[in-house]
């Protein structure tokens, strides 16, 4: 569906589940950040009501599973830490254009947040499929399901902004950038690491 070009290696969820305690963490604030990124494209979009609205379920959905980890974590009797650099999202807001017009540069953030939900999507499905944690593993699942369906949604704002053969074109190009970069991680204890 879509289209990574660079699967996960397996073995990632075994790195993942040595230390769940850190990718809790990691991963909560995932989800605020994913909460943020949506916020800022409202911003963006004021003269667009059904996108915003779409955007704010979007972003209130993020904060729940924030929420959701959160009660995990204190739950199981871990320690919250502080957020983490994301090198992974920070590589990938290097591959957004530049310049450029208002509308482009839209899209491309569109682009950007879609394969962010692309990737973890697919990493919670590695999880689900090779951890043992049997709540971790239906927990996952479920976020499985919602990422997906902000990877689409995404793509489909992209679409309706933008030229869809330029979108469709520009597409290939993020996911032929991500597969270069994604090669450096899936050897740490992060969601994107």
């Amino acid at each position: 569906m879509f289209k990574l070009k660079l699967p996960t290696d397996p073995r990632w969820a075994n790195i993942a589940e040595g230390n769940i305690e850190e990718i809790l963490t990691d991963h909560a604030w995932c989800e605020q950040k994913a909460a943020t990124n949506a916020i800022g494209l409202i911003t963006m979009l004021p003269e667009y009501p059904e996108i915003v609205t779409e955007l704010l379920a979007i972003a209130q959905e993020e904060l729940e599973h924030f929420g959701q980890v959160h009660e995990i974590i204190k739950k199981r009797g871990y320690t919250f830490g502080r957020t983490r650099k994301d090198d992974y999202v920070n590589e990938l807001v290097n591959f957004i254009q530049k310049g450029g017009n208002r509308d482009d540069l839209i899209v491309d953030k569109m682009l950007f947040a879609a394969m962010i939900e692309a990737r973890s999507c697919e990493r919670f499905k590695v999880l689900t499929e090779n951890i043992k944690d049997e709540e971790l593993k239906t927990f996952y699942r479920e976020l499985m399901i919602s990422e997906a369906n902000h990877y689409t949604t995404f793509i489909g704002f992209a679409r309706q902004l933008g030229d869809e053969e330029k979108v469709n074109k520009r597409w290939e190009e993020w996911l032929e950038y991500e597969a270069k970069i994604i090669q450096s991680y899936g050897k740490g204890e992060s969601i994107h690491g």
